[in-house]
């Protein structure tokens, strides 16, 4: 198994428990749970397919995707009473899933032989249109365009790959480093509620 099916399946397990607690958090039945993990997982990645002319989809030509999702969904119902702390542990998957699918969307983008700046669009889209998703169906505004700083993380990280792997890294460690970097990038913006500036002045009683 290549190494980027692997990220995007780790990615998978990631999204569909962040996807699950976010539907549970919202009250939804066992089908509305599984459809929000199931958009959340493949929401991002399919598009990135798209746009790159790959169909069908990834996760259409691979069962895996389904069974990891299916599971992953489950595990997340079976112990949503372990999970005391839901915000924190819906911040814990979401982190983890944008770092594994930034990393496999710019591998997939650098191998369809496109320029490195699309590539890391890729994996910024890869790694955030789930979530996107995920948030509007929940009838949330999504987390990418207002407060933390989540896209910015992705295109960062998605840079950082490249430019290791450019430099001679091996692909594993190229991704375990950028990845590793995402994750602690946005954990720190989070805990030390870093964001980007506003554009709307506070007004003033």
């Amino acid at each position: 198994m290549e190494i980027t099916t692997i990220i995007d399946i780790l990615g998978t397990i990631s999204f569909a428990i962040s996807g699950a607690l976010t539907a549970m958090r919202k009250k939804m039945d066992v089908f509305g749970i599984l459809i929000i993990a199931l958009v959340t997982s493949v929401g991002g990645g399919t598009l990135r397919d798209i746009l790159i002319g790959k169909t069908p989809v990834s996760w259409m030509l691979n069962m895996t995707f389904v069974y990891v999702i299916f599971a992953a969904t489950i595990v997340a119902i079976i112990f949503r009473s372990q999970l005391k702390y839901v915000r924190r542990s819906l911040f814990l998957f979401d982190t983890i899933g944008i770092a594994l699918y930034t990393m496999a969307g710019v591998q997939i983008a650098s191998a369809a032989g496109l320029h490195p700046v699309i590539c890391v669009v890729l994996g910024t889209i890869s790694a955030c249109f789930g979530g996107v998703l995920r948030d509007i169906l929940c009838n949330e505004i999504p987390v990418i365009f207002h407060k933390e700083i989540y896209a910015t993380v992705c295109i960062l990280g998605g840079s950082i790959y490249l430019s290791l792997e450019t430099y001679g890294m091996p692909k594993v460690y190229a991704m375990l480093v950028a990845g590793s970097i995402t994750i602690l990038i946005r954990t720190l913006a989070v805990v030390r509620k870093w964001s980007l500036p506003s554009v709307y002045r506070k007004q003033h009683a």
